[in-house]
């Protein structure tokens, strides 16, 4: 079964747009894991426009599941991380004029990235790569040493539904999929994906989770929490069946 992580980013958003102390991204957090998510993603910006310091050390408390930390490869987000010792981090790009992240990584050996993976590694931190759909991508991340990948699928979601640029998207998923099993590395996925267009994705070969946040987020504004991660489970249960 592919475990489904829940970013719950974007209810701390809602929180910080009033500089209120609600709705509470910890409270989200346990809803989804009462819900049925393996676990939960947050992402500690430089600007702390959403999560916050504090978020992260009460979710390292109250997880039950999986709890991972999104972060830049920055001294600042490394002592933060080797302090609260999530059970993994993920390593992103980051840009403060961005909205949300716009890509993957660049992964080259000999950086600040390569000597984040490794002060990570050192107090025995797992540590994935969220990275564009390259083989060659796939292949120097593997080289950096890190367990696993997570596949940018942005522009998969970008591309018109049944065009034949989603078509091309999804063989650029699969492609490095494939490159991941080959190197012997986890596989996740994520970046705009929703209960409407996940199931593709969750067929991809060796495909192990998925980091889900605004999709899930905005559907339980509509339905609920409990109900929103329900059907965004059920979504991808019927793709990875399809596999």
């Amino acid at each position: 079964m592919v475990r489904l992580y829940v970013n719950v980013d974007h209810v701390a958003t809602l929180r910080q747009q009033r500089g209120t102390r609600y709705p509470d991204p910890v409270a989200a957090a346990t809803l989804c894991e009462l819900a049925g998510a393996d676990g939960v993603t947050v992402h500690l910006r430089e600007d702390r426009r959403h999560i916050q310091d504090r978020d992260v050390r009460v979710l390292r408390e109250t997880v039950r599941g999986v709890l991972n930390l999104e972060m830049a490869a920055t001294e600042e987000m490394l002592r933060i991380a080797r302090e609260v010792k999530p059970d993994f981090c993920t390593l992103v790009p980051e840009k403060r004029e961005e909205q949300t992240t716009e890509g993957g990584l660049t992964v080259a050996p000999g950086g600040t990235l390569e000597k984040v993976v490794r002060g990570l590694a050192e107090v025995g931190i797992a540590v994935s790569l969220f990275i564009d759909p390259e083989p060659r991508v796939v292949e120097a991340s593997a080289r950096m040493g890190v367990g696993t990948v997570e596949l940018h699928t942005g522009d998969y979601c970008l591309a018109a539904p049944r065009s034949a640029e989603v078509a091309r998207q999804l063989q650029r998923l699969e492609l490095a999929a494939r490159a991941a099993s080959d190197s012997g590395l986890r596989l996740g996925a994520g970046h705009g994906l929703d209960y409407s267009n996940v199931g593709p994705v969750a067929a991809l070969v060796g495909l192990e989770e998925l980091n889900i946040g605004h999709g899930l987020v905005a559907r339980a504004v509509m339905i609920g929490m409990r109900e929103a991660v329900n059907e965004l489970r059920n979504a991808i249960a019927a793709g990875a069946g399809r596999a």
